[in-house]
C-alpha cells in the first residue's frame, strides 16, 4: 500500500512539473565565444524559444579547452529544466583528442535535438592569400611551405581535424593556431594574424558576404544555401575532402523527462518558424529532423568516425 500511495503522489508531481516548465528563465550554456558558429545558431534560437515559452532564454558563454571547459560546467549544472547546454561536433570529438575530460557526453547528457548543420568552408584573408580557388590556394601552399598558419576554436575542434585532414589529402603544411573559441580565431583571421581557417560556414558566413573573408570551397556534397557560387571542395578537384559542422540541444542527466520531452517540442516548433528557416538559410544551413535517440545515435556514430579519423592521422592536441 505504500508503494501505490507513493506512486500516486509522485505521479500528478510529474504531470505538475512538465505543466509548470517554464516558470523562470531558462539558461543555454554554449561553450565557445561570442561571435563563433556555436553562438551564431545559439542567438536566434534563444529569442525565438523566449517567444514561444514566455520567458527570457539566456546565453552564458563559457569558452575554453575546444569547448569542454563550458561542457563540464553544463554536466555538473542542476538537472531542472533550467539549465541547458549547446554542443557540436567538437564535443563528438573530443574524447579521442583529450585524454581527460571531466564529463562524459554520452553518460553525463540527455540529447534533445540537433540544431544545425553545415558543411565546414575553406577561408582566407584575402590581403593575405592571394588565391582564388581551391587549385591555387593548393599551389601557395606548397610554394610556401610552413610559412601560412590557420586558425582553429582550439585543439581537439572541427576546426583543428579539418586544417590537418585537409595537410594530409593535399600533402602541404600549415602551423596550427588553437583559439579558445571560433569567433576570436575569426577575428584574427580578419586581422591578418591567421591565413587561413577551415571553419563552420554558419559564423563565416557574414563576413564572406561583407568581403572581409574569401571563401575557397566547402567541405560537403553539395553547395550550400545561399552560396550557389561556392563549390564543393569535390568540385574544386579534392573529392574526399568532406567535414561538416553540426549542433546540438543537450540536457544535464537527470532532467525529469517530460520537460525534455517538452523541449524537444519547442525545438522542433522553434526549427520550423519562418524566423528560424530564414535566419539558417541566410547562414548556410538547413533546418534539421534528427532528436530524441535518432540524434543521440548520431552522436555515438560520429565519435567513433572521428576516433578513427584521429587514429589513421595521429592527430594530437597541440
Amino acid at each position: 500500500m505504500l508503494t501505490l500511495a507513493a506512486a500516486s503522489l509522485l505521479a500528478p508531481a510529474v504531470v505538475w512539473g512538465q505543466a509548470d516548465w517554464p516558470s523562470k528563465p531558462i539558461t543555454v550554456v554554449v561553450p565557445f565565444p561570442a561571435g563563433g558558429g556555436t553562438d551564431a545558431f545559439a542567438r536566434p534560437l534563444s529569442a525565438q524559444l523566449a517567444r514561444q515559452l514566455g520567458h527570457q532564454v539566456i546565453i552564458d558563454n563559457k569558452g575554453g579547452a575546444g569547448g569542454n571547459l563550458g561542457a563540464g560546467v553544463a554536466a555538473r549544472a542542476a538537472p531542472d529544466g533550467y539549465t541547458w547546454f549547446m554542443g557540436a561536433v567538437h564535443h563528438a570529438i573530443a574524447p579521442s583528442v583529450y585524454p581527460k575530460l571531466d564529463y562524459n557526453l554520452a553518460n553525463d547528457f540527455v540529447p534533445v535535438a540537433m540544431i544545425a548543420s553545415v558543411p565546414q568552408v575553406i577561408v582566407v584573408n584575402p590581403q593575405r592569400i592571394a588565391a582564388n580557388d581551391l587549385k591555387g590556394l593548393i599551389a601557395y601552399l606548397k610554394a610556401n611551405p610552413g610559412k601560412v598558419s590557420y586558425g582553429s576554436a582550439g585543439n581537439g575542434s572541427s576546426h583543428h581535424l579539418a586544417g590537418e585532414l585537409f595537410k594530409l589529402q593535399t600533402q602541404t603544411f600549415i602551423t596550427h593556431i588553437p583559439y579558445r573559441g571560433a569567433g576570436p580565431a575569426l577575428q584574427d583571421l580578419m586581422g591578418g594574424q591567421v591565413d587561413v581557417m577551415f571553419d563552420g560556414l554558419g559564423s563565416s558566413a557574414n563576413h564572406i558576404k561583407g568581403g572581409r573573408l574569401k571563401a575557397i570551397a566547402v567541405a560537403g556534397d553539395k553547395r550550400a544555401p545561399g552560396f550557389a557560387d561556392l563549390p564543393t571542395a569535390a568540385e574544386a578537384g579534392l573529392p574526399a575532402y568532406k567535414v561538416a559542422t553540426w549542433y546540438g540541444l543537450w540536457a544535464p542527466k537527470g532532467t525529469p523527462a517530460p520537460v525534455v520531452e517538452r523541449m524537444g517540442i519547442e525545438l522542433r516548433n522553434a526549427l520550423a518558424s519562418k524566423e528560424i528557416v530564414a535566419a539558417w538559410a541566410a547562414i548556410g544551413a538547413e533546418p534539421p529532423t534528427l532528436a530524441g535517440k535518432a540524434f543521440g545515435d548520431f552522436v555515438t556514430a560520429e565519435t567513433r568516425r572521428w576516433a578513427d579519423v584521429v587514429k589513421t592521422g595521429n592527430i594530437k592536441a597541440d
